[in-house]
C-alpha cells in the first residue's frame, strides 16, 4: 500500500519543481507569485516552477517560500503537501477584506482564529474543531510588526469559498453578526489542515479592501495601489520572522513540562 508522506514526496516536486532535499525547515505561503519573484532576488536564489502549478524558492538560510494560488482547496493540498518533510513552522502571507469600522486598508491582521465556512477543512476535521495558529509562531511576528511601528489588529478571520459576495446583504448580515474582524479565502484551512498534520501554523494578513460597503469593494486600481505600498513591508515582516525563529533555534510546537 503506498502511504501518505509517498505521495507528498512525489507531488510535491511535481507541483513546485524544487528538489525535495532544497525545501527549507520554515516556509512563507503566499498567493502572489510575483513575492516569491521578490523573494528570489532579494537572496540570488533560484525560482522554480514557472510552468508548474506552484512556484517557490529556498535562500542560503534556509527558508522557502511558495505561491500555493488562491482559495481553500489549494490552500489544503499545499498543507498536505508539505507533509512530505514536516516543516518546523508555516506563515501564511496573503491579504484580507477588512469588516470592522476600526479596521483601515494597509494594517495587518494577526488572526487569532479562524471561522471555518469554506467547507474544505471538514474533509480533515470535525466541525466543531476550531481553526487556530501556533501561539508562539505569532508572538515573534507580533515583536516584529511592534518594532515596525505597524499598525495591526488581532481577531477572528471568516474564512469562505465565495469570492463574488460584496452583493449579498444577506450574507453581508451574517458576517456581521459572526462579529469576525476580517475575511478571506485561505486562514481557516491552513489552519485546520495544518492542525491535522501536525504543522506548526500562522498568518499574517494585510487588508487589501473594505467590502462591506461599496466604496471600499476592490477593484483592480485599488488593489495595485495596496500592492505597490504595503507588499513588501508584508514581504519582509514574514522573512523576519521566520529568520529569527530559526536563528534563535525555539521550539514552536512543543514545551517541556
Amino acid at each position: 500500500m503506498i502511504d501518505k508522506q509517498t505521495i507528498a514526496r512525489d507531488w510535491l516536486t511535481r507541483y513546485t519543481g524544487m528538489p525535495l532535499g532544497e525545501f527549507g525547515d520554515y516556509v512563507l505561503l503566499t498567493n502572489f507569485r510575483d513575492y516569491v519573484h521578490r523573494f528570489s532576488q532579494r537572496f540570488g536564489c533560484k525560482e522554480y516552477g514557472e510552468d508548474r502549478p506552484m512556484q517557490a524558492a529556498t535562500n542560503s538560510a534556509g527558508l522557502s517560500i511558495i505561491n500555493f494560488g488562491i482559495g481553500s482547496p489549494n490552500a489544503a493540498t499545499v498543507m498536505d503537501l508539505l507533509t512530505a518533510y514536516s516543516p518546523k513552522g508555516v506563515l501564511f502571507l496573503g491579504k484580507c477584506g477588512g469588516l470592522k469600522e476600526s479596521t483601515e486598508i494597509g494594517h495587518f491582521i494577526l488572526p487569532i482564529g479562524a471561522i471555518r465556512g469554506e467547507g474544505t477543512s471538514n474533509d480533515y476535521l470535525p466541525p466543531l474543531v476550531p481553526a487556530l495558529p501556533s501561539f508562539k509562531l505569532h508572538k515573534f511576528v507580533s515583536e516584529k510588526l511592534v518594532n515596525h511601528g505597524l499598525e495591526y489588529r488581532t481577531g477572528v478571520v471568516y474564512t469562505t469559498n465565495r469570492r463574488v459576495w460584496e452583493h449579498d446583504e444577506a450574507f453581508k448580515q451574517q458576517l456581521r453578526e459572526y462579529s469576525t474582524i476580517a475575511i478571506d479565502m485561505e486562514t481557516a484551512t491552513i489552519f485546520a489542515v495544518g492542525h491535522r498534520n501536525h504543522i506548526a501554523r500562522g498568518a499574517l494578513l494585510l487588508v487589501s479592501d473594505l467590502p462591506m460597503s461599496p466604496e471600499g469593494v476592490k477593484t483592480s486600481k485599488s488593489d495595485e495601489a495596496v500592492s505597490r505600498d504595503w507588499s513588501s513591508v508584508h514581504l519582509d515582516i514574514g522573512i523576519e520572522s521566520l529568520t529569527e525563529i530559526d536563528e534563535k533555534g525555539e521550539t514552536i510546537k512543543h514545551f517541556t513540562y
